[in-house]
């Protein structure tokens, strides 16, 4: 019973350190300091938790053409911003405003989508967590 008992609390930490890890603060990976605007075709959009996932082959501020992952907030937030699951298609053209990655020059954090119909939808980052912090 005991064995028993000790394996249960071990899964259900492990299960813990593991979604607590996975879900990381914004200044862990993303820089705040460094905006870049992507320009390019949505190849894929990944409607998942914790974060919605859009990947867009772009150019990026010096014209350099890459196969970016763009982070995006969770699918509630972004619901709640006015988004859908078929806001995005495949081969459409979009401008994202986002903050580079402190580690990988292909990834990035949302700040916001501009559709080629001119309207423009909040990525519901989570940088307002560190905003929050520094006041």
């Amino acid at each position: 019973m005991k064995a028993r008992l000790a394996f249960v609390a071990s899964f259900a930490l492990l299960v813990l350190t593991v979604s607590a890890y996975a879900h990381h603060p914004f200044a862990a990976e993303y820089d705040w300091t460094k905006p870049v605007t992507i320009t390019g075709k949505v190849s894929k959009v990944e409607w998942t938790n914790p974060h919605a996932f859009l990947y867009v082959d772009g150019k990026d501020e010096n014209g350099q053409m890459k196969h970016w992952a763009l982070e995006m907030g969770n699918p509630g937030a972004l619901t709640r911003a006015g988004w859908t699951q078929t806001t995005l298609k495949m081969g459409d053209e979009v401008t994202v405003d986002a903050w580079i990655s402190k580690t990988k020059s292909d990834r990035a954090n949302v700040k916001s989508v501009k559709l080629s119909n001119g309207k423009e939808l909040s990525g519901a980052s989570s940088i307002g967590d560190i905003k929050q912090a520094a006041k």
